[in-house]
């Protein structure tokens, strides 16, 4: 549904359900009684876009509403990455992998990484390092505006892939860089409930 512009309500079907408005244990009726008579209001929420480069020309790329992370595509092995941010190097890691969210995800695997949460209202672009074989692996939180790039090190050209919101890959090799920026889609939600992202965090995260 990227980029049409149609306004999704979450069912929650599975556990925490952060996004979701309604539970599967509730009745939809009123739900739908609440949405024909436009006792709602709509949220938009940042989307970020990555492109694999490589040799210079880009290869490909997806969107993401929650985040883009480079995994490793082997249990026992550690990637080793390089950030740049508008060009500029900002460090080196060995990690299992990195993590670009956006506010939306901050409450997804960046949260279960150590990563800050941020409301999603915000603009604003969110690097986690997962595991990194480091003293200092803090989370850093950029610009929206900011352009981030990653590239691969090592000597391993099925070591590693970019995952989309846990969803779609792109298979990385050595020397490739994963550019990642906010897109210019957006994801459109339905909200029901009139709670601040407060409330929402304290009730959903309050049994974790």
């Amino acid at each position: 549904l990227a980029g049409r512009q149609i306004p999704m309500l979450g069912v929650n079907m599975g556990n925490l359900g952060y996004l979701t408005q309604v539970s599967r244990r509730e009745e939809l009726e009123e739900v739908l009684q609440a949405l024909l008579k436009d006792r709602f209001r709509l949220e938009r929420r940042m989307m970020l876009k990555g492109s694999v480069i490589r040799d210079g020309q880009e290869i490909c790329s997806d969107v993401a509403l929650n985040e883009i992370v480079i995994s490793r595509r082997e249990m026992l092995r550690m990637l080793k990455l390089r950030i740049y941010v508008n060009g500029e190097m900002l460090n080196q890691y060995h990690a299992d992998g990195m993590i670009v969210a956006t506010p939306t995800g901050s409450t997804a695997y960046n949260l279960s990484a150590g990563g800050p949460i941020v409301e999603p209202d915000a603009r604003m672009t969110i690097l986690t390092p997962v595991c990194p074989h480091t003293l200092n692996g803090r989370s850093i939180v950029l610009s929206s505006e900011d352009q981030v790039e990653i590239e691969v090190l090592g000597h391993d050209d099925a070591g590693q892939a970019a995952v989309f919101d846990g969803d779609s890959s792109l298979q990385l090799k050595v020397g490739d860089r994963l550019r990642a920026e906010r897109s210019r889609t957006e994801t459109v939600l339905i909200q029901l409930r009139a709670g601040s992202f407060f409330d929402n965090l304290r009730s959903k995260l309050a049994g974790i």
